[in-house]
């Protein structure tokens, strides 16, 4: 799994590539984590190259969405393709936070 992070006016956009798995979901907690330390509390997630998600990865998302909205933050997804998308849908997330078809669209949702 690669982490990318670009700096936006309305937001911070983390693009995932790869797998979020129970070996590399660690990873995006550690560098959410880390951002979030900056007092960075609005994150667009795009994960247009996302090929897989487990349920580890799902647990990430959901315990790093949580300390972000605590700190009156938002977290927006944006680019959910396959079965990434399918995942997000049956698992519930669908209706937990907001989803996009494009970080240009996510970012201009932002308030």
């Amino acid at each position: 799994m690669e982490i990318q992070i670009r700096r936006e006016s309305k937001a911070t956009v983390v693009t995932v590539t790869g797998r979020m798995d129970t070996l590399t979901a660690p990873a995006y907690q550690t560098k959410l984590n880390d951002l979030i330390a900056e007092e960075i509390t609005s994150f667009v997630i795009d994960f247009a190259g996302l090929d897989y998600i487990s349920s580890a990865g799902l647990r990430v998302i959901l315990s790093t969405a949580k300390v972000v909205k605590g700190k009156g933050g938002q977290v927006s997804f944006a680019n959910l393709k396959g079965t990434v998308r399918e995942v997000f849908e049956v698992s519930g997330f669908g209706s937990l936070f907001p989803m996009y078809d494009s970080v240009a669209v996510a970012l201009s949702e932002i308030g």
